[in-house]
């Protein structure tokens, strides 16, 4: 076990491994690379669809939801993926559901963008 580090080291290291793991989600996943490029041009749009700060953070935090959930399905997958090649009900079960969660994400998302979308070219 490496020795734990405290104060501004281990914010610095903890950053540093985060970073790490942002380049090798869009490096290794086709779909963080896709849903990053998504993201890109709807963090531009949400300004113009947003009329006030709660309609920016609802707009991109659904964005960001995603990336966060598609990072945390990829981490399943990968760790699955070491643990064997052969199928286990329980790996394939595992795999299943962090693809469920990223499918609500983006359900949450859409209905999110849909809803103001509406509200400012609708009503």
């Amino acid at each position: 076990m490496k020795p734990a580090r405290k104060g501004w080291r281990h914010l610095i290291d903890a950053t540093g491994y985060s970073i790490r793991g942002l380049k090798a989600a869009a490096r290794h996943e086709t779909a963080f690379r896709q849903e990053l490029a998504l993201c890109a041009p709807l963090f531009l749009l949400a300004l113009w669809i947003g009329s006030e700060p709660v309609e920016w953070i609802l707009l991109l935090g659904s964005c960001l939801l995603v990336l966060v959930v598609e990072l945390l399905n990829s981490a399943i997958e990968t760790v699955v993926d070491r643990i064997g090649p052969e199928y286990h009900e329980l790996s394939g079960r595992a795999k299943d559901i962090g693809s469920a969660a990223v499918m609500l994400a983006l359900a949450a998302a859409g209905l999110t963008w849909s809803l103001l979308a509406w509200q400012k070219f609708m009503a």
